[in-house]
């Protein structure tokens, strides 16, 4: 027998951030692969730890191919990419930034676009956009007697925030900043001064804008319900950027077709993992539909917030290694 130092798979791209890099090879020998799926599981069987991007799902299939791996380390706050109770049985530790808070209270990055979202959905302005791309001037399309294509100020709106957590907090800010008026909606009691209390159903009742900050778990799963829009105004405008699998998505066509929900703006779908995306039924709605706006699940894609994440998880996988791992006796 004989002992080795630790070996680390990492498939996160530390161009921008190099200093993550530091730490770890000071308690590991570290390898970095491309995001490619196929390749990762060829080679994963070699590796201690695993500091993994999001894009590639540590699934069933990933995790038995795994036959050394001690720990998994994702720079996420979301972990839908990852099977946590496999990992937790087969006895691998995850570490991850869902608990961070002093570090996760300075990322803004979600907040932000969850708010560009809804000024995008209220003004039109991929629409304007586009039209000006195309050569076009059409200030009567969005200044004229078309009354439903004008936008909409957010002053004097009704903003409801569903979660009133870490991104949550932020966003009633946005609101209030914005003159709205604004309630909150959230099983945790909180008290922010000009924010109201409601539950769900009032907020969904008198909310003309309602954005989506909860985490998916089995009790949220589908809670934004056919029976949920059922409830809510007519001309609503709904904004997600935490997790697609909290609306009922069938439901939702079928509401943005009648005009129940004038206006969506989502950065994350349920089936985002789909090998042709394209196919998606919102997908397709956008391509054809300019009341439904969607971006590729980048809300927390900011330089700021991934250097400082990836170098931040890096220092934390050093230490477990470190602590944990130690050198890794191999057979000769």
């Amino acid at each position: 027998m004989y002992r080795t130092r630790p070996r680390v798979l990492c498939t996160v791209n530390l161009t921008l951030a190099p200093d993550a890099l530091v730490p770890l090879r000071k308690v590991a020998e570290v390898d970095q692969l491309p995001i490619d799926r196929e390749l990762i599981l060829e080679r994963i069987g070699e590796y201690d730890a695993y500091y993994g991007h999001v894009c590639i799902r540590i699934d069933r299939e990933f995790i038995d191919r795994a036959k050394r791996l001690k720990v998994v380390a994702a720079p996420s706050t979301g972990t839908d990419h990852i099977d946590v109770k496999l990992l937790k049985e087969r006895g691998i530790t995850l570490l991850a930034l869902t608990c961070e808070y002093d570090l996760l209270d300075t990322f803004t990055a979600t907040a932000e676009c969850a708010w560009g979202l809804l000024i995008a959905c209220t003004r039109r302005i991929p629409t304007s956009v586009e039209t000006v791309r195309r050569g076009l001037w059409p200030r009567e399309a969005f200044f004229g007697e078309n009354f439903e294509s004008l936008g909409r100020q957010l002053s004097g709106k009704t903003l409801g925030v569903l979660g009133v957590g870490r991104l949550g907090k932020m966003v009633v800010e946005y609101g209030k900043a914005f003159r709205m008026r604004v309630l909150g909606c959230d099983p945790k009691s909180f008290a922010i001064e000009g924010v109201e209390r409601v539950d769900f159903d009032t907020l969904l009742r008198e909310s003309d804008v309602i954005s989506i900050h909860v985490h998916l778990n089995d009790e949220t799963r589908g809670l934004i319900s056919r029976a949920a829009f059922d409830g809510m105004k007519d001309g609503v405008v709904l904004i997600n950027t935490s997790r697609g699998a909290l609306i009922d998505e069938e439901a939702f066509l079928e509401n943005l077709e009648s005009g129940k929900v004038a206006a969506a703006g989502l950065d994350v779908i349920d089936g985002e993992w789909m090998e042709n995306v394209g196919r998606h039924p919102l997908v397709q709605y956008a391509q054809k539909h300019d009341n439904l706006l969607i971006t590729s699940h980048i809300g927390g894609a900011t330089y700021e917030s991934i250097v400082d994440a990836r170098v931040f998880l890096a220092k934390r996988l050093a230490e477990y290694i470190e602590q944990s791992l130690g050198n890794i006796e191999n057979g000769t």
